[in-house]
């Protein structure tokens, strides 16, 4: 399967690779991208994930299911184990997450069900009513028009699909909330600095404390023409999984 569409979609200054939060940054970090994951969550990212997934269903054999801002595939090939008979469509501006996820669908047994293409959020190159259900896991809060790329997911995603959401916050609440907050104002950055680059890891703290509240968010979900949404915290509130619906025709 391939790795690049024909052409890529027009690029603007919001969604130009080289900007912070575009695949440009990304690629600088792609080889070391799961292991900084897996250390900076203490895996619960994989717990996070493994919820996203099975929140997609029920999906049946023969459904196609769109992963935006796939990266390295973690999420893709958890779909494409979770629910047989689907295949799975990841979209990620990074050529460099994308090289290594491929290697990832390759080496697992996965290439006849996941295609991994490059790809902008905001311009998705699918036709109306496309997925089954569709997908952003700790990418919608890099996407410069967030409303934009929510009404593209909802536009590729069939009537009744899911809409699923999950992304990184910072708590405000609750006992726990200070450490949490500590945690990623101060741990992930200078984590992330001594292992890859401080200027990636810096963004990713700015952009989590910068990303809007539950229940403002959800309202941008249903702006983008989605009902229902569901909102699900993640241990102690450092992420939440969003789920929704396109309306039924």
């Amino acid at each position: 399967m391939t790795t690049s569409l024909p052409s890529s979609p027009p690029q603007t200054a919001l969604s130009a690779p080289d900007r912070l939060g575009g695949g440009a940054m990304f690629d600088r970090i792609a080889q070391r991208y799961d292991r900084l994951n897996r250390i900076m969550s203490m895996g619960l990212d994989l717990l996070w994930r493994r919820r996203l997934v099975r929140s997609l269903g029920p999906l049946t054999a023969g459904d196609r299911v769109l992963d935006l801002a796939t990266g390295t595939g973690d999420v893709a090939l958890a779909i494409a184990r979770t629910w047989p008979g689907t295949t799975v469509t990841g979209v990620d501006p990074s050529v460099g997450m994308l090289g290594v996820g491929t290697r990832k669908v390759r080496d697992q047994g996965f290439a006849q069900r996941i295609d991994l293409v490059e790809g902008d959020a905001q311009a998705l190159p699918f036709d109306d009513d496309t997925f089954a259900a569709s997908c952003i896991s700790f990418g919608i809060r890099n996407v410069p028009d967030r409303l934009l790329g929510l009404r593209e997911m909802a536009r590729v995603t069939r009537p009744g699909g899911v809409v699923a959401v999950l992304e990184l916050s910072e708590p405000r609440e609750g006992f726990f909330a200070p450490l949490a907050r500590a945690h990623v104002h101060h741990v992930v950055p200078r984590l992330g600095a001594w292992l890859s680059g401080e200027q990636e890891y810096r963004y990713l703290q700015e952009s989590v404390a910068a990303f809007p509240p539950p229940a403002q968010f959800s309202a941008l979900m249903q702006d983008a023409g989605l009902e229902h949404v569901r909102v699900q915290p993640q241990t102690f509130a450092t992420a939440h999984l969003y789920v929704t619906r396109k309306p039924a025709r």
